[in-house]
């Protein structure tokens, strides 16, 4: 049997999108987690192309795509929470371009490619903030709808799943009225950005196709594994992907302190280890400590080795309930 492909795709470009001083999302991040992949031997670097600017407009309104231009010739912040510098325009073309080449490599080989990319943009909406949020929330344009469309252009119908901390709520805005496209978010409930509840299903002719699992604070594996197993697997069973977009955060590690989440890696081995079947098109959210360092690894580790242990789980009540309540909506779309 083949082995499973991984690669890396990566510019130092996107250590250029900057702040002056400090703020959670910086270029520490993408160093740290280089670091991580060298010290584990996943280290296997590709540089992207950048894509033509009018590849933003698949996702994105033109008048939110020349604010960003603009603002971005300087320093400056676009909301309380997120900045752009003079190398953030040529970051985000290069961050699709990443995307894009994922999308390209996931359909030519089964395995694992990471667009290991910054600034982030699962926030980012068609005109920027997305479904009331307060803010951008560090994002500026959306890598993991733009790869949907993209996979979605190839095979005719797509499957998002995020598991950032944080509700997609730029993700879900852009791909809200898209029946071909399916998006599973998994997330802190009652946090930023206060959206990604289970009622939330879809647009007209869409309904079923956004599936919300906002989880209990101090949700941990138990509780995580439980509704993977309860949702996230059987949609996927039934959906029948040929390849995965995964906009994925590690935030939710115990430690990160943005959330209250308890994850270890044991949710994202066991996550990656269940998906190893499909072709991945992995593309970096958040994660900006011990996420990287152990659960990046973990998730990827998994996924290579493909040796999915049955792992028994006691799910707290908060969990068994948001889950009961989940199946109850989404019955009408999906068998679970």
């Amino acid at each position: 049997m083949r082995p499973l492909a991984f690669s890396v795709i990566y510019s130092p470009i996107f250590l250029e999108h900057k702040p002056k001083n400090y703020h959670p999302e910086n270029p520490r991040r993408l160093l740290r987690a280089i670091n991580v992949l060298k010290s584990t031997n996943l280290w296997e670097p590709i540089e992207p192309e950048p894509v033509p600017e009018r590849e933003l407009l698949r996702v994105h309104r033109e008048e939110y795509i020349k604010l960003v231009k603009e603002e971005s010739r300087s320093f400056t912040y676009l909301d309380p929470d997120t900045y752009v510098s003079p190398g953030t325009f040529e970051a985000s073309l290069k961050a699709f371009g990443a995307s894009k080449k994922a999308v390209e490599l996931a359909l030519d080989r089964k395995g694992l490619y990471l667009a290991l990319v910054r600034p982030p943009g699962h926030h980012a909406g068609r005109n920027g903030r997305a479904l009331g949020a307060p803010t951008l929330g560090f994002c500026i344009f959306n890598n993991s709808a733009y790869a949907a469309k993209v996979v979605e252009e190839k095979l005719g119908k797509v499957i998002v799943i995020d598991f950032d901390a944080h509700h997609g709520n730029g993700t879900q805005e852009i791909l809200w009225d898209d029946g071909k496209a399916v998006h599973i978010d998994l997330h802190e409930r009652d946090i930023y950005p206060m959206s990604g509840y289970e009622y939330e299903v879809g647009g007209r002719d869409a309904e079923g196709t956004k599936i919300n699992i906002p989880m209990p604070h101090y949700a941990g594996d138990d509780d995580y594994i439980y509704a993977w197993d309860e949702i996230v697997l059987p949609v996927l069973a039934q959906f029948k992907p040929k390849l995965i977009v995964i906009s994925a955060g590690f935030d939710g590690f115990l430690g990160e302190n943005l959330t209250t989440l308890r994850l270890s890696e044991v949710f994202f081995a066991y996550a990656g280890s269940t998906l190893s079947r499909y072709p991945l098109v992995v593309i970096f959210e958040g994660g900006y400590s011990v996420g990287l360092d152990r659960g990046l690894p973990a998730f990827i580790k998994g996924y290579l080795s493909g040796e999915i242990r049955e792992i028994p789980v006691t799910p707290s009540y908060e969990a068994l309930t948001t889950v009961s309540a989940i199946k109850g909506i989404q019955t009408q779309w999906w068998e679970l």
